[in-house]
């Protein structure tokens, strides 16, 4: 007997997770593959030392009760089950530039935010209260941002850019730089980027921002757990190698270990590249191959994994953004290899018996993938473990110890605190994330032609969807919602809206 399913989703990232438990919901016969060792793509964390490090996400915006993320995490039933820490209320991120001992705050709730920015610029108090309004206006225009609501996108409010924007709320520079300064969110392009990229991304942290307690893993335990509780069938170790159509219809698909899953329709989480591969580039419109092969990847970065001796570095509920230059914030990812790492992300995570102390930290910089290009034939992952060689290790070593370097400017008795040291580069992210030369987010948005990087969950082969950060919107918000829009397509709208609707009136209760 072959087993036949309704929906076959293939990869297991958030978007991949969210739109099979959205469709077991309503009883369809489910299955999920995925090729790696550990379900979630950028919610994968990774354990040394016996502590728990993220590979992708380091924190949460929207959570707090009837915030958007929170609805549809409640409609997913992971809401209740997840272990959330609330960051600092007064500067969840920190923006700091060259030597300049001051550290800007991003505050959470809109009056709080201008309340503490206020106090660094004073005049520009008005300013700032524009900025906000600008930014929820933004958000209010997006289909599903607000859960139930809007149908389609404002055309004129894709195109507008961020650079310009920011430009026209205030001319005070430093201002400038300060509101940008979280845009590694959305890899470092504050100039060619649309303002809704920005917006969408800053509102949510400013609504609330949490930290997940044991890690991004948690949130794909979760939906695993309830996938399975719907009847649904997650399989790992089953990468995808053949598409196997009849007719021009996809009817199954074959995996590596030569195993064959049947099923009426399927979506698909991975990197679009390989979707296309899979699909076969004949089977596709040129204009839609010209146009996708031709985005460009956001770039990938370099990441230190700090493990640290007890009770040495006190522990702070705040990401810290910090660039060289103030200019440097409009595009941090083009960087100079003699001065890297230029800019970096820093957060700590607590210790468990002494929460006032840090036992880990966590360092990100933008690196290209040309830096690693030398060693792009090798492939290692947990599943399919292979040494790189001696230079590559000593590459990620000097690495380390530049970022380290770059890190004593700010915690001066870093360098006595540590304990272990652990790296990962652009081919970590590939390898284990299946993206593109290693992207973070996915490809370069513009704002003088967004719709080139926008593509529908439908395709044109009738029973294939597409999901995931490719798609639309990155972010662990933006692939949520995508994952709605994916099913919406599916199910039907109208469906979806009466699922949400109904779930808001209970919650309201």
């Amino acid at each position: 007997m072959k087993k036949e399913y309704d929906i076959l989703v293939i990869g297991s990232g958030l978007g991949g997770l969210v739109s099979a438990l959205i469709l077991a919901k309503e009883g369809l016969k489910v299955c999920v593959l995925e090729k790696n060792n550990q379900y979630g793509g950028n919610l994968q964390t990774f354990s040394r030392d016996k502590l728990i490090f993220d590979t992708g996400v380091h924190y949460l915006g929207g959570l707090s009760q009837g915030q958007n993320l929170n609805q549809y995490f409640s409609y997913l039933e992971i809401m209740d089950e997840l272990e959330l820490q609330k960051m600092d209320e007064d500067g969840y991120d920190k923006i700091t530039f060259g030597d300049d001992p001051v550290e800007y705050p991003h505050a959470q709730g809109y009056k709080n935010f201008v309340k503490q920015l206020s106090e660094f610029f004073p005049h520009e108090k008005e300013n700032l209260e524009s900025y906000c309004e600008e930014i929820q206006y933004v958000c209010s225009q997006f289909p599903r941002y607000n859960v139930i609501g809007k149908e389609n996108y404002n055309e004129e409010i894709l195109h507008l850019n961020t650079k310009r924007f920011i430009e026209s709320i205030t001319s005070d520079k430093k201002l400038q730089s300060v509101l940008l300064g979280s845009n590694f969110l959305y890899a470092g392009d504050s100039e060619n980027v649309p303002f809704y990229v920005h917006a969408l991304t800053v509102n949510s942290y400013i609504q609330s921002a949490y930290k997940c307690v044991k890690g991004g893993s948690q949130i794909s335990k979760l939906l695993i757990r309830k996938l399975r509780q719907y009847g649904a069938d997650v399989h790992k170790h089953a990468e995808v190698s053949k598409m196997v159509f009849t007719n021009d219809v996809l009817t199954s698909v074959k995996t590596k270990s030569g195993k064959e899953y049947h099923s009426k329709k399927f979506i698909s989480n991975i990197e679009i590249r390989s979707t296309i591969q899979l699909i076969g580039e004949e089977r596709l419109k040129k204009s839609f191959l010209n146009r996708v092969l031709s985005w460009e990847p956001v770039p990938s970065c370099f990441s230190v994994y700090l493990v640290l001796k007890p009770h040495t570095i006190p522990n702070f509920n705040y990401n810290i953004y910090h660039y060289s230059s103030e200019e440097s914030v409009w595009n941090a990812y083009r960087y100079d290899k003699k001065n890297w790492p230029e800019t970096y992300m820093l957060s700590s995570t607590p210790s468990k018996h002494h929460p006032e102390f840090a036992e880990s930290l966590t360092a990100i910089s933008y690196m290209g993938f040309d830096e690693v290009k030398a060693w792009e034939n090798t492939i290692n992952t947990v599943a399919n473990q292979h040494e790189r060689g001696k230079q590559y290790e000593q590459f990620k070593q000097e690495k380390a110890e530049r970022m380290i370097d770059a890190l004593v400017k700010k915690i001066p008795d870093l360098r006595s605190s540590i304990k272990a040291v652990y790296t990962s580069s652009p081919l970590s992210y590939r390898d284990y994330i299946g993206s593109f030369k290693g992207n973070m987010y996915g490809y370069v948005k513009s704002s003088e032609n967004p719709l080139k990087t926008m593509v529908s969950p439908r395709t044109k082969i009738d029973n294939i969807f597409l999901t995931g950060q490719s798609v639309n919107m990155h972010g662990i918000l933006g692939v949520t919602i995508g994952a709605f829009n994916t099913c919406a397509e599916i199910l039907g709208k109208d469906l979806i809206d009466e699922r949400l609707t109904q779930m808001i009136k209970q919650s309201e209760k």
